[in-house]
């Protein structure tokens, strides 16, 4: 059914949501079970799903490959340290063997447990009406713009940096770094203090400070960030923990928030557009995201959609760090730039860095290279099929698609074919949300300065 729309650069791409649409059709039509799947994250948290699945003993195979990519998109999505089913003992015995030491999912669950500083555990529930209702919780941080204010952004080969004052941003830098080879924690701890410091001897006080980071946070304490990789793990916890709140602290006793970058870049998108419901998807050195909802809060969800599931396919591309295949790091990032190089007839020097190796293919495009185009037309094509799924877990009017892979045309050709797909594809959600690259009003906010909106200073 896909191949009949998808590229040839990708034959084999057999997209999770029509699997899941023809999956839902076939249960409707030979008799349905009630599933319902929550998971827990702790602090009365949790986020439920529920759905209609084979009957144990119909398709029992059917229903543990679609239920395994399906919890897995929730746990990664809303985040927890604890799954509960009903309606399928098949479904559960599968689980239960998959997120335990040496199962095809222990990444997910060792992952899961050290964010939440809980044991990961599977449990089944015999009445699904238990489970079936989530308790969730938004939080009104950012668009807090008054006084004299930090904003610190960090990414993964730039810090950047903003003094903002009543919403104007009199000082601003970009600075290279290199945290994710640097294993001394004290570099990472120099270059942020650095930072914060500079940006306020551009200010006569300082109120607060917000700070932006790739990674998981709670309680702006890091849990788990790609950009403290290389520091031992004997170190992690001394030292890089606390450590944006202490180099917080060195400025002042002020107000301190840190976020996941893709919320911020959600915010930012709220705050340029003057409205909520809005799902980033940064697509760089992996697919980041993030979602703020109607009323512009945050949810405290993962969004972590690099390890969310969007090809069915058995050889669908496979994922170094997690084991696990078809996840959107290995086509919404550069990534998936260099993984269809080839079939696009480009030859990448596999000396060149991946950053390197995607500024390649971007020349080739402006040039006029026909099998580049081709490879940001099926990157459009992936993303209106895995925005199909991602609408079953967010509430979405807008989506923002930013990061060096939507640069230049290959950008606009990537905003295209998803268009161009979805109202092919799913023509009711073609109606319901907009998928634009960051216009000027939403540019103009800037990560850092968003940032810097996310605490209220102290009255």
């Amino acid at each position: 059914m896909a191949n009949d729309v998808i590229t040839p650069l990708d034959p084999g791409f057999a997209p999770l949501s029509l699997a899941y649409r023809a999956f839902c059709e076939d249960v409707s039509v030979s008799g349905a079970a009630r599933f319902v799947a929550r998971v827990v994250r702790g602090e009365g948290r949790s986020s439920a799903f529920e759905t209609r699945i084979f009957p144990d003993g119909v398709d029992d195979a059917r229903n543990v490959a679609m239920m395994d990519r399906l919890v897995k998109s929730l746990l990664w999505i809303r985040g927890g340290y604890h799954i509960q089913v009903s309606g399928s003992m098949v479904v559960y015995e599968h689980l239960k063997a998959a997120y335990q030491p040496g199962g095809s999912r222990d990444f997910d669950a060792l992952f899961m447990a050290n964010v939440y500083e809980r044991p990961f555990m599977v449990e089944y529930v015999a009445d699904p009406d238990v489970i079936a209702n989530s308790q969730e919780a938004s939080s009104a941080i950012g668009r807090h713009l008054d006084g004299c204010r930090i904003g610190f952004d960090a990414g993964g080969s730039d810090r950047k940096v903003s003094a903002v004052m009543d919403g104007k941003t009199v000082f601003s830098e970009e600075v290279i770094w290199f945290p994710k080879v640097t294993e001394d924690p004290e570099y990472h701890y120099r270059e942020i203090l650095s930072a914060f410091r500079t940006a306020a001897s551009h200010l006569p006080r300082v109120d607060a400070i917000g700070i932006s980071s790739a990674g998981i946070f709670i309680n702006n304490k890091v849990r788990t960030a790609s950009l403290f990789l290389a520091v031992p793990e004997h170190l992690y916890s001394e030292h890089v923990r606390d450590i944006y709140i202490k180099a917080a602290g060195e400025i002042g006793p002020v107000p301190v928030t840190v976020a996941n970058d893709g919320d911020v870049t959600a915010l930012a998108g709220a705050m340029g557009l003057g409205k909520g419901r809005i799902l980033g998807l940064a697509m760089g050195t992996s697919e980041a995201g993030g979602y703020v909802d109607k009323d512009m809060h945050i949810m405290g969800w993962l969004n972590e959609l690099a390890f969310v599931p969007v090809d069915m396919s058995d050889i669908a591309a496979r994922d170094e760090w997690s084991g696990d295949i078809g996840c959107g790091l290995k086509y919404f990032s550069q990534d998936a730039v260099i993984k269809l190089a080839p079939a696009a007839g480009i030859v990448l020097d596999q000396r060149l860095s991946p950053a390197d190796k995607l500024k390649h293919v971007q020349r080739e495009l402006e040039q006029g290279h026909e099998g580049a185009a081709r490879i940001f037309e099926t990157i459009g094509i992936y993303l209106a099929y895995a925005l199909a799924w991602y609408a079953l877990f967010y509430d979405i009017g807008q989506v923002l698609i930013l990061g060096r892979v939507t640069s230049g045309k290959g950008g606009l050709l990537i905003l295209e074919k998803a268009r161009e797909t979805l109202q092919k594809e799913f023509p009711g959600l073609a109606d319901a949300f907009h998928v634009a690259l960051p216009d000027e009003a939403t540019r103009r906010v800037g990560q850092s300065i968003a940032a810097a909106s996310l605490p209220e200073k102290k009255r």
